[in-house]
């Protein structure tokens, strides 16, 4: 199984939803960064589960332990090993599904690939194994901040057919986005996503939305053509989240249906570095940064383990229903959006790392 993610600043996560604990091992962060665990708690809290009624009520503290790999508040330059121990399990809630695979869910691929699986909650499949990625996703925002002064916004762009509409990015806040219920920044959006996902939440259901991210003050030149391109990378991290369906940077797929002329990104010399007037590209040009700020986007699927009863198979090769119990979100977008940032900040900082490594200087 691969569970290892990044070249020089890579990240292990292990773990699953319904054992003893979850984790990862960060290797390559370079000694003298300023690391504490309230740091890292503080981006933990933000995907913790039991927040509010738009998410699960599985209510976990999700307090962090760092085992290795920083002294008096630094880090080594050591493996980097954290810890949370899950203490809120209903494993008795999965006892069905021992038997019958939940449609949408990856039972039955992981049942097929490995003759065995952990039912619990999903074990790796579960979100619950993103707990690591966010981690060391904090240790990335902060070897960025410090090296590059990059910062990184995420927020929910729509829930099923209500969009938030166009933000003025440069004025963007974490503030602004932690203060709503579902982590949209626009108040009138924000109330209309809650009562659709409280919506679905009523009728045993869930519901899907999009998440977009921001990424201000990256670095130019980072990317490794031809296969470990920027936007390659960080089309990989977003997919590997659980429910990610859909990733496109800059324009993505309205580029389809441009000229050209409309699309190409001009570019000017601001008496400093070279800019660019839009950003079409995203960022990336040739899988390279291009020194504008990253601009993604990615699509949620609805949370795979709902409450309607459903057709669906068995262990056994028996036809039958399912009306799965446990405790979920019936929209998991809601608390991916630092999940997004970390998994950007691992690519980001993987990549940094490599160009220092490519050049003199």
């Amino acid at each position: 199984m691969s569970s290892t993610f990044g070249k020089i600043f890579s990240v292990t996560t292990w773990g699953e939803s319904h054992g003893p604990a979850v984790g990862a091992v960060l290797d390559g962060c370079p000694a003298g960064l300023p690391i504490t665990e309230e740091m890292i708690q503080a981006e933990l809290n933000r995907r913790r589960p039991g927040q509010g009624k738009v998410t699960t009520a599985r209510n976990e503290k999700d307090q962090v332990k760092i085992l290795s790999g920083v002294f008096e508040g630094k880090t080594t330059g050591t493996p980097i090993s954290f810890v949370v121990f899950n203490e809120d399990q209903h494993s008795n809630d999965y006892a069905e599904i021992a038997k019958w695979y939940r449609p949408g869910h990856a039972d039955l691929c992981y049942d097929l690939k490995y003759g065995f699986r952990d039912y619990r909650g999903g074990g790796r499949s579960s979100a619950r194994e993103t707990i690591g990625r966010v981690a060391a996703g904090a240790v990335a925002k902060a070897f960025l901040k410090t090296v590059a002064g990059t910062e990184f916004l995420s927020w929910v762009a729509s829930v099923g057919n209500v969009d938030c509409p166009s933000l003025d990015l440069n004025a963007l806040t974490l503030d602004q986005i932690e203060a709503s219920p579902v982590r949209c920044p626009n108040e009138e959006a924000s109330a209309k996503m809650e009562a659709a996902i409280l919506d679905a939440k009523s009728n045993g259901d869930s519901i899907g939305g999009t998440v977009s991210l921001y990424v201000k003050n990256v670095p130019a030149s980072l990317g490794e053509p031809v296969f470990d391109r920027l936007d390659a990378l960080l089309a990989q991290a977003m997919l590997s989240i659980p429910a990610c369906k859909g990733f496109e940077i800059g324009s993505g797929f309205a580029a389809a249906r441009m000229h050209g002329s409309e699309h190409n990104d001009e570019i000017y010399f601001d008496g400093t570095a070279y800019r660019t007037r839009t950003n079409n590209a995203g960022g990336s040009l040739g899988g390279i940064s291009n020194g504008e700020p990253i601009y993604c986007r990615m699509a949620f699927k609805p949370t795979a383990t709902i409450s309607q009863l459903q057709k669906t198979a068995g262990r056994g090769q028996e036809n039958g229903e399912l009306a799965a119990k446990g405790r979920h979100d019936p929209c998991v977008a809601v608390r991916a959006p630092v999940i997004v940032e970390s998994m950007a900040a691992l690519v980001l900082a993987d990549l940094y790392l490599q160009q220092k490594r490519n050049c003199l200087e």
